[in-house]
Formats: structure tokens, C-alpha cells, sequence
């Protein structure tokens, strides 16, 4: 191996953005599995080793230390591998230096050569990955490459990003060469390499591009609290202060709007509503449904439900168009909204209390069912002691008149 082959290697990890050390073993392992094919066997362990200095190479044999010896090419006893070496152990291994071969020439030369395509190829691959890997969920900017069937290919630098439709803000066009700032949403392997899904219909899209724009939240004066988004049509979005005498939403919606509206450019026009977060929920969940005004609002706590009472005029502004505005606080505030009118609000019916003294209908009712049934008893007694008089005097008659023996 000449210099120049070390020269190319170098130039080869400039190029790829892989450093020398990883390529260079990715070419020994390459001429490690040439070397086997045409001098060695197919089981057999053959590694080399390159001299980056020196431009030499060097190669060996492996074979693993076992009790008993299944493959001879791969294993060795350990009782053999004592003679070689009185420190071996089980598990350990042996290395027998191999031979340079001076016809080691231009059919292995060519079998390395595709290998470390291959090799190189497979490390470029993972380096990728492990880039857009660690970006997830982070703003990047791209290239629109293409638009195919729907789906949009944005060049991403060192690779290229899909983005589906439903990743896509509603009525939104895109064009080739046009530059977009995307949300890296997933990072997967596959066979061709990584799949790099980003995204413009993330909700996370809408915090990054804040955090652009606002330099409060950049520093930490202003923290976003929560995003409820339909991409392309509304987003609400909640925000607090963490300094006194900071006003989060003046300070997001900026000097005549110009904040928002730079967001908004970035968005097609997308509808955005700024609320102040609260941590008592009833003045939270009042704030998420503006711009509606709220008469009231009653929690279950248990259920997570939240019944907002509004007046007339108010309701169909509270729930939106297709239940829009309704849908996207309860997603804000992460309860269960149901908004009445204010005239479907129970009204409580107080119950009478009578002044002492006073009795009540009912009341009434049995003291006079009492009296009555004490003037039949009353009036039945004289009938029942006349009647039993009547008795007792017939049973005396009876007796006097009976016959003298």
C-alpha cells in the first residue's frame, strides 16, 4: 500500500465529513475479508492492520479458545493454545501472523474496493443517523427538491427530508428551490438509509419561530406554556411571565404586532390567538376561550370536566366555526369543555321556611284526620258499655229461672 492510497483516504474523509480513523477501519476490515477469499477459508477470522505512516499492511488469524474444538479454522483448544501462550484463558483468543502475499494484486484490490464502498456507505449512513437523530424535534432550514405525489423533498444538506401531507400547513404550496424552516420530526432507520420525516404542521414549529422573534423568550422572561394547533387555519397559544413587570403577551404580539406578524408570514397567515396562562384553572380555561367573554365557569375536578356558562350573544364566538375555538382551548388547557348559554343554567328553588308557630298544609291535614278519629272513638265507647249492660242483665234472668232439683 503506497502513500498515495493513504493520500486518497484522507482526502476521502474531508470529502465525506468521516474521520481517517473510522475509515480506516472500515478498509481493514474490507482487506481483511479480501485476503480471506483468496488465501484463506470461509470460517476462518483474518484481520489486518494498516500502517498510516508507513503505508504497510499487516495481517493475522483469530481463532477463539474453547474446551472442546468444533471448527479447527475458528477454535482452538485451550491445551494447544497453552503452548502457544501459558497466559491463555476459555474465551480468550490466539493470533497466528499471516504472510504477505505479493500477488495480493488487482482482483483483491477490486474486491476491497467494493467492500470499503459498502463499508463506507453503511458508516455514512449511521453518522447521518445519528446526526438528524440527535435534531429531533428541532427547526432546521431546507431546500424544496421536489414534489412527488403529494409529498415534498427537502434538502436538508447532508441529507434529504420527506415531508408528508399531513405534515403540510393547509393551502400551503411549495416550489422547487423554495427555503423553509421544518420541524425534524422523526429520525428512522431503514435499508436505504435514514428516514428523515420533518414537519410544518408540528406544533413545535410555532414555539421555535416565536422564540426567533421574541427575544424574551429566548432569555427566559417569557416561557411558553402550551400549544393547540390546527396547522394552516389556527393556532392558540398560552404564555407567562417568570419576571416581574414583563407583559408575556404584549411581548409576543410586539410593537404594533410586529412580532406576530413575522410568525405569521412564516405561516401562511395562520390564525394565531396569544392567552395568559394561569394556574388557577377557571381564569385559565376563561383566557383559552377568548376572544369569547365567559359569564362562568364550573369544574369537576374528579372528571376533568369544565361547564362554561356564556351569554347568547356570545356562544357561537366561544365555540367557533365547527367547534373550532372550543376544540382548541380544551386542547390548551388539557380539560373537557362543554359551553352552554347562560338561560340553560339550573336554577336553584329555594324551599319555604314557615314562621314558628304557623303549621303547613300538611301539618293541617293530620291534626284534623287526629281529631276525627278521637270523636268516632268517643261516640262508639257509650254505644259498646249499653250493649254490654243489655248482656249482663239477660245472663241474671237466665240464671234465676233455672229449674230446683
Amino acid at each position: 500500500m503506497n502513500a498515495e492510497f493513504i493520500l486518497a483516504l484522507e482526502h476521502l474523509a474531508d470529502e465525506k465529513k468521516i474521520s481517517k480513523e473510522a475509515i480506516l477501519e472500515a478498509v481493514e476490515a474490507a482487506l481483511g475479508a479480501a485476503y480471506r477469499k483468496d488465501y484463506g477459508k470461509p470460517t476462518q477470522i483474518i484481520r489486518c492492520k494498516i500502517d498510516p505512516e508507513k503505508g504497510l499492511m499487516k495481517f493475522w488469524q483469530v481463532k477463539k479458545i474453547v474446551e472442546a474444538v468444533a471448527d479447527e479454522n475458528c477454535e482452538i483448544s485451550l491445551k494447544e493454545a497453552k503452548k502457544m501462550d501459558k497466559k491463555a484463558e476459555l474465551e480468550g483468543e490466539i493470533s497466528y501472523d499471516l504472510p504477505s502475499h505479493e500477488d495480493f494484486g488487482r482482483i483483491a484490490a477490486q474486491t476491497a474496493k467494493q467492500v470499503i464502498i459498502q463499508k463506507l456507505k453503511e458508516l455514512e449512513r449511521e453518522i447521518v443517523f445519528d446526526e438528524f437523530k440527535s435534531q429531533e424535534g428541532k427547526l432546521v432550514n431546507g431546500v424544496v427538491q421536489q414534489v412527488d405525489m403529494g409529498n415534498v423533498i427537502v434538502d436538508l444538506g447532508r441529507a434529504n427530508g420527506i415531508m408528508f401531507p399531513a405534515d403540510q400547513i393547509v393551502g400551503e404550496h411549495y416550489r422547487t428551490g423554495q427555503r423553509i424552516k421544518v420541524i425534524i420530526a422523526s429520525v428512522e432507520k431503514n435499508n436505504r438509509g435514514p428516514q428523515i420525516v420533518v414537519s410544518r404542521a408540528h406544533p413545535d414549529l410555532i414555539r421555535y419561530l416565536f422564540m426567533v422573534e421574541v427575544p424574551e423568550i429566548e432569555a427566559g422572561t417569557v416561557e411558553i406554556m402550551g400549544i393547540a394547533r390546527e396547522a394552516g387555519i389556527r393556532t392558540k397559544i398560552a404564555v407567562r411571565a417568570l419576571q416581574e413587570g414583563v407583559d408575556p403577551v404584549g411581548s409576543c404580539v410586539g410593537q404594533r404586532g410586529t412580532r406576530v406578524q413575522a410568525v405569521l408570514g412564516e405561516l401562511n397567515n395562520e390564525k394565531i390567538d396569544i392567552v395568559l396562562w394561569d394556574g388557577n384553572e377557571e381564569a385559565y380555561i376563561t383566557n383559552a376561550l377568548s376572544p369569547a367573554k365567559i359569564a362562568e365557569v364550573k369544574l369537576d375536578k374528579k372528571r376533568k370536566e369544565a361547564i362554561v356558562y356564556v351569554e347568547s350573544d356570545q356562544l357561537s364566538l366561544a365555540i367557533g366555526k365547527s367547534g373550532q375555538n372550543v376544540r382548541l382551548a380544551a386542547k390548551l388547557s388539557d380539560w373537557k369543555i362543554d359551553v352552554l348559554d347562560v338561560a340553560q343554567k339550573p336554577v336553584k328553588v329555594e324551599k319555604k321556611e314557615n314562621p314558628v308557630g304557623e303549621a303547613t298544609e300538611g301539618e293541617e291535614g293530620e291534626k284534623k284526620k287526629v281529631k276525627k278519629a278521637k270523636k268516632e272513638k268517643i261516640e262508639k265507647e257509650p254505644k259498646e258499655k249499653k250493649t254490654k249492660k243489655k248482656k249482663d242483665a239477660s245472663e241474671e234472668n237466665s240464671e234465676t229461672n233455672l229449674p230446683t232439683e
